[in-house]
């Protein structure tokens, strides 16, 4: 698997330390994410068997990418690619599509739900990654978490995947994605006879 670098696409303050909840601003009223009950900058976790590495979280700096149709190249050619897999939370609940473009100049457009960060259970099948304290932009709330998702969406062409178009909905936000490449189809040169 290989994590994608969101670095120069960063451009939202998703999570807030207690001492500075201010800094914080996930959605408009100032919510964020405690980043004490966050792993820290740069650390390689691992949920449900995916690893990502964690954004700077906690820093005041961003450490989110509200979707507003960036583009994210993926690099060198990984090759095949089965899932997109994202560390993400939405304001509300999200349902849009991801613009996944190959290096032969396709683009297949696949749907991206991922549930409300907001003390919510999950509405698409995610996997719940972390639960924080939900921030204020003067205070910590205690007993209203605010829980960062593990989704994944389907690469089902079998082309090289050369970029991600995220959508057009502020209302969603990653904070980091790896991809996982397509396991290898085992071909047969010769056919049965029957």
């Amino acid at each position: 698997m290989r994590n994608i670098d969101l670095s120069p696409h960063l451009d939202n303050v998703g999570t807030s330390t207690v001492t500075a909840t201010a800094a914080g601003r996930f959605n408009v009223w100032g919510n964020s994410f405690a980043a004490e009950d966050l792993p820290a900058p740069g650390t390689a976790v691992l949920v449900d068997a995916v690893p990502f590495t964690m954004p700077p979280v906690g820093t005041s700096e961003p450490d989110n990418v509200r979707c507003a149709g960036q583009y994210i190249e993926v690099g060198a050619q990984p090759g095949l690619i089965d899932w997109i897999h994202l560390l993400a939370a939405g304001e509300r609940r999200v349902e849009d599509e991801f613009a996944l473009h190959f290096a032969d100049g396709t683009v297949d457009f696949e749907c991206v739900r991922v549930s409300d960060f907001w003390a919510a259970p999950p509405a698409f099948g995610e996997v719940r990654a972390f639960e924080t304290l939900m921030h204020y932009p003067i205070h910590t709330q205690f007993g209203v978490p605010a829980t960062l998702w593990s989704q994944r969406v389907p690469v089902s062409r079998r082309a090289p995947l050369a970029g991600i178009g995220l959508p057009r909905n502020v209302a969603l936000h990653v904070f980091a994605i790896t991809l996982q490449p397509a396991v290898p189809v085992a071909t047969s040169t010769t056919r049965e006879a029957r």
